[in-house]
C-alpha cells in the first residue's frame, strides 16, 4: 500500500484569486505565488506577493531562497529564465512548466504538477 505524503508546489500566477487564478507567464516576474499543500485530498492554499517581481535583477534568485524557506518542493510557471532554472535544479526543486492562463484549481484537480520536466532539460531563453 502506497500512503501518499505531504506535497508542497508553488504555482507563479498573476493575482489572489486563489484555485481561479491563471498561471502566470514567467516564474519570477510573477504578480504572486499561490502556495498550495496538498496532503491526499486536502489542500491548503495561501497567496502571496512576489518580493522580488521589480528588482532590477537577482530575481531568480530571491524567489528562489524565499520558496525554499517557506519549505516548497515542486515549483509550477508558465516558463522559466535560465538563471532560475538552474537555480531551481541545484536546490533539487521539482519543475513543471504549464501553458500561462491555466488556473490553479485545474493544475491541482488534473495533477499538471507532476508532469516534471526532465533533469536535462534547460530553459527557454528570454
Amino acid at each position: 500500500m502506497v500512503v501518499m505524503g505531504r506535497v508542497k508546489i508553488a504555482i507563479a500566477t498573476k493575482g489572489h484569486k486563489g484555485l481561479g487564478e491563471e498561471v502566470a507567464d514567467h516564474f519570477a516576474k510573477a504578480d504572486t505565488f499561490t502556495l498550495a499543500t496538498i496532503e491526499g485530498k486536502k489542500v491548503h492554499l495561501e497567496v502571496i506577493k512576489n518580493p522580488a517581481k521589480d528588482l532590477p535583477r537577482g530575481r531568480g534568485r530571491a524567489v528562489v531562497q524565499m520558496l525554499k524557506d517557506k519549505g516548497v518542493q515542486t515549483v509550477v510557471a508558465g516558463d522559466f529564465g535560465m538563471g532560475a532554472m538552474a537555480l531551481l535544479r541545484q536546490g533539487d526543486f521539482k519543475i513543471a512548466k504549464v501553458q500561462s492562463g491555466v488556473k490553479v484549481g485545474e493544475i491541482i484537480r488534473a495533477g499538471l504538477y507532476k508532469d516534471l520536466l526532465p533533469k536535462q532539460e534547460m530553459a527557454s531563453e528570454r
